[in-house]
């Protein structure tokens, strides 16, 4: 497991070089977030690999990584009325580096919790990374607003009265965030069953 993460970690370095230049040579005024969180924790990555191997004990290590989608992950903002244009800049400019995307989920459609646009891609050799874009407002709310609502939701033992608590918390603040122009547009993208 630790060769596995030495080697996410040295992918991350690359990645991040690119991930940086195509906010820099942009033209929609995007900016990334959360770059210090942008590479999962060992302890995490170990966790994950754990689950993993848990549900297919035959599997290797270096498979395992292979299914973890957000060892490394990227957040590009973008003004409401460039979010758009600037997601489908990311998007192309990803994609002539070879990255290829595996999934993408539009959330300001039909999501009542939570809003943005979350992708899943790989790089030519196979080690998968996310990347999420928003707004402004819609990464406040995600980072500093229900943060914690998602966290108490996803334990096992938050009881289903407080997990309904929470769910209206985020719903509720999530029906105070605007949706940017033309993000209903951005549709949805899974490959190959995953």
């Amino acid at each position: 497991a630790k060769e596995v993460i030495a080697k996410v970690h040295q992918t991350e370095k690359t990645l991040t070089w690119y991930i940086t230049e195509t906010q820099r040579d942009g033209s929609h005024g995007g900016w990334l977030e959360g770059m210090p969180f942008k590479l999962k924790g060992e302890e995490r990555l170990k966790e994950k690999i754990a689950d993993q191997l848990g549900i297919t004990p035959a599997m290797k290590p270096e498979e395992a990584i292979g299914k973890v989608h957000d060892a490394i992950r990227y957040t590009f903002c973008f003004e409401s009325e460039n979010y758009s244009d600037g997601y489908w800049d990311v998007k192309r400019r990803l994609e002539a580096h070879d990255y290829r995307m595996v999934y993408s989920k539009n959330h300001w459609r039909d999501d009542l919790q939570y809003k943005g646009v979350n992708t899943r891609w790989t790089t030519p050799d196979g080690q998968r990374f996310e990347v999420q874009f928003h707004t402004a407002e819609s990464f406040h709310a995600k980072q500093d607003v229900t943060h914690g609502c998602y966290e108490r939701i996803r334990n096992p033992l938050t009881s289903n009265d407080e997990r309904g608590e929470l769910e209206a918390l985020q719903q509720e603040v999530c029906s105070w965030i605007t949706t940017p122009d033309e993000a209903q547009n951005i549709p949805d993208h899974r490959m190959g069953g995953r």
